[in-house]
């Protein structure tokens, strides 16, 4: 840290002296300065230019090689491996131009500077070369268009029918998870309008489905299993970021989103991997929604399919945990809704006493 702050500190004083220099140069110029000094001057700039180039490229590769494994996470999802693909096809396609163009720019400043012999030609245009410069981006960017397209149509395409199912809410400031219970194996409906302190995600209770869906704390997943999630914002926009599964997908208020994805390392697996004990998948938010949008993280657990089932198993469902919206349960499915919420007996005449 403490090299790369000196480094943009003498960067910063050699930007200050060339802008001082420029500024002495048009001084000299706006009170008539000898032409011949004008001359000498710019062959100084445009060979400062020439060094500029080199050492701002040079600095370019050396950060990109040296530091490549910091800012490049391991890959987790199948799906990861054909994003990445695509993130590093196009930074080769727009990196290339990028050196191709402003080499090009600085060599022109270097070998055309002022001189007295040299005369600007006059070249109003080139229909043959206007037509290469549209033509050829089109068709390239037609291609990164069309191959990044194909992958999210895949990944926002219909889960398959034995996919996990996860429901993942935003909310200032933090996510609320649910699961569809291991009687049904699908998750209850929802109303906006059903939302309150306790039930956040606005279960609707007379959905038989949602009698044994259950909201833990934190996520678990099962690795080599497709997983979809379900995702939705109670008030504000936000954003689902799992880095390590390169996903990223809006939860917007009023209109659902989804994501599948396969894992492919669990987090055991992930931290072998990395040598580091302590490492933990996460999901967080990207998407500026107030004051305590820092602290919207996640724990992400990826488990063997074994070990994914047990904890699933042992969940315990929320209307268990919340009795009290029993009242609120048809009549005539009270009976299936205890069964499937594993009410027991002690809750049931806590309740009857309450009322």
């Amino acid at each position: 840290m403490f090299t790369a702050v000196v480094i943009i500190g003498i960067l910063l004083i050699l930007v200050i002296l060339v802008i001082l220099f420029r500024i002495g140069n048009l001084v000299g110029i706006v009170r008539g300065k000898d032409q011949s000094d004008i001359g000498k001057t710019n062959k100084v700039n445009a060979w400062m230019m020439m060094a500029f180039m080199i050492v701002m490229f040079g600095l370019f590769f050396w950060y990109s090689f040296v530091y490549f494994d910091d800012y490049t996470l391991p890959i987790a999802s199948e799906h990861g491996v054909e994003t990445d693909f695509m993130f590093w096809l196009t930074m080769a396609v727009t990196g290339f131009i990028f050196i191709l163009t402003n080499v090009l720019l600085f060599y022109f400043s270097w070998k055309y500077q002022f001189s007295k012999e040299n005369k600007a030609k006059f070249y109003p245009d080139n229909t043959k070369l206007e037509v290469i410069w549209t033509i050829v981006p089109a068709i390239v960017l037609a291609g990164l268009v069309f191959t990044g397209l194909r992958t999210w149509n895949d990944i926002t395409d219909e889960a398959s029918e034995d996919a996990e199912v996860v429901e993942i809410m935003g909310y200032q400031f933090g996510w609320g998870l649910r699961y569809p219970g291991v009687k049904d194996n699908e998750l209850g409906d929802y109303d906006y309008r059903l939302i309150d302190a306790s039930n956040q995600w606005g279960m609707d209770l007379t959905d038989e489905n949602s009698y044994d869906d259950f909201t833990p704390t934190e996520m678990h997943i099962p690795v080599g299993k497709e997983v979809l999630f379900k995702i939705r914002a109670k008030d504000v926009l936000h954003s689902v970021f799992a880095p390590h599964f390169r996903l990223k997908m809006d939860a917007v208020p009023g209109m659902p989103t989804h994501f599948k994805f396969t894992a492919t390392k669990t987090t055991r697996q992930m931290q072998e991997e990395l040598g580091d004990p302590d490492f933990e998948y996460f999901i967080t938010c990207t998407e500026i929604c107030g004051r305590g949008h820092f602290s919207m993280k996640i724990r992400v657990v990826v488990d063997e399919p074994a070990d994914y089932e047990e904890w699933k198993a042992s969940q315990t469902t929320w209307l268990k945990l919340y009795p009290e919206y029993l009242e609120r349960v048809p009549e005539e499915k009270r009976e299936l809704a205890i069964i499937k919420a594993g009410l027991e007996e002690d809750q049931l005449q806590e309740m009857e006493a309450s009322l």
